[in-house]
């Protein structure tokens, strides 16, 4: 497994951006693929956008042509740009790598979108 840690959460007013990050850390790791997921309060965890260490990318319906996902392979970080954000997409969001029990998720930062 490797430490992620998201940053980049807050509160923004409908229409604006925010530009969360994800930082993977593990002596010798490289990302090979990297998902952003998102839960809303009552609601289960949503598959927001992957993106793989060549630069493929996938979005969900619900965010696509507003959220842009990319890697830095270098500082072995993945963003989540997110544009034009409505209420609906108020969660908590997390990164993730890996799957049953080498699945790597990163604590969680909240996004906020009010007026």
């Amino acid at each position: 497994q490797v430490q992620l840690v998201e940053s980049g959460g807050g509160l923004v007013q409908p229409g604006g951006s925010l530009r969360l990050s994800c930082v993977a850390s593990r002596r010798g790791f490289s990302i090979n693929y990297m998902n952003w997921y998102r839960q809303a309060p009552g609601k289960g965890r949503e598959l927001v956008a992957t993106v793989a260490s060549g630069g493929w990318t996938n979005y969900a319906d619900s965010v696509k042509g507003r959220f842009i996902i990319s890697i830095d392979n270098v500082k072995n970080t993945v963003y989540l740009q997110m544009n034009s954000l409505n209420p609906e997409d108020k969660a908590v969001y997390y990164c993730n790598t890996g799957t049953g029990r080498l699945a790597s998720w990163g604590q969680g930062t909240q996004v906020t979108v009010s007026s």
